[in-house]
């Protein structure tokens, strides 16, 4: 039986919106909830309109609804797919990847969950290596044992403007949260082996953790021949696209993402979030 691999992501995972629609991979949008509406994550709502709204109120997020998750297998089943391959964050940080694994379950056809213990770009690297290893005619059986190992060679790494976003989520501890605020300490996040943020260490200021941030990068490629590389930004555009073209020209990249992050990631992280994901590809 010939294959027709569906890949499938959530909108947490950052793929841009270009790349997926280039390689026709299937996205679960998020819910952004505020009092009087709930949105579609990248679907009715985006990012900035977030970002304007936060003074007045901070929304929740939430799982993919039940009906958009029935429209998106049905498409799949429509359009003549005989397995899916999802490729979801972190679920140290979500509950997404478990409400997958229950579609799984469910599912008439081969299904296959793959959590890549990583958030936003960094886990959209390997949402897009999936991709493009099926576009290359890549088995089922093949993709999965490729993405699953590269998801090991994977790493995102980001600095906050402000710490708030991610205390008011309870996804930073309050002592952190409390030090950022009185000493300007600028935490250089990333996520553990668990798939939890974690800090790898502490920057003061602004300019001083964008540093750190693009020095981590390089210490985590410096033995890599390849480079796929992804840079993320949170209404913070000028600062991003410096960072890129200067690191460009230090690091030999195979392939350059580059986008704003999800509304739902902007909610936890708020605005000038700068991230970069980079991921191993000998």
């Amino acid at each position: 039986m010939n294959e027709k691999i569906a890949i499938l992501t959530d909108s947490g995972s950052d793929v841009p919106a270009d790349i997926a629609k280039e390689l026709g991979i299937f996205v679960l949008p998020l819910q952004v909830i505020y009092q009087n509406r709930s949105y579609l994550d990248g679907v009715d709502i985006d990012a900035q309109s977030v970002y304007d709204r936060l003074p007045v109120e901070v929304p929740s997020t939430s799982l993919p609804t039940g009906e958009y998750v029935d429209k998106i297998l049905k498409q799949i089943k429509e359009q003549g797919y005989t397995h899916i391959l999802a490729v979801v964050l972190s679920s140290g940080l979500s509950g997404t990847c478990n409400f997958v694994r229950l579609m799984a379950q469910e599912s008439k056809i081969p299904f296959h969950v793959i959590d890549t213990k990583n958030i936003g770009i960094g886990s959209g690297l390997s949402v897009i290596k999936a991709a493009k290893l099926v576009k290359e005619g890549g088995s089922f059986n093949d993709v999965i044992a490729k993405v699953e190992a590269i998801t090991q060679k994977t790493k995102v790494f980001f600095v906050l403007s402000t710490l708030e976003y991610l205390k008011k989520g309870g996804r930073i501890g309050k002592v952190m949260a409390l030090l950022g605020t009185t000493f300007d300490l600028k935490p250089i996040i990333t996520c553990n082996e668990e798939g939890i943020y974690t800090t790898v260490t502490k920057a003061r200021g602004r300019k001083a953790s964008l540093k750190r941030l693009q020095e981590l990068v390089y210490e985590f490629t410096k033995d890599a021949a390849h480079v796929n590389i992804g840079f993320s930004h949170g209404d913070a555009f000028q600062e991003i696209t410096v960072i890129k073209e200067e690191m460009l020209t230090h690091l030999s990249a195979k392939n350059v993402y580059f986008g704003q992050v999800s509304p739902a990631l902007g909610v936890h992280t708020g605005p000038g979030l700068i991230g970069i994901g980079v991921q191993i590809d000998e």
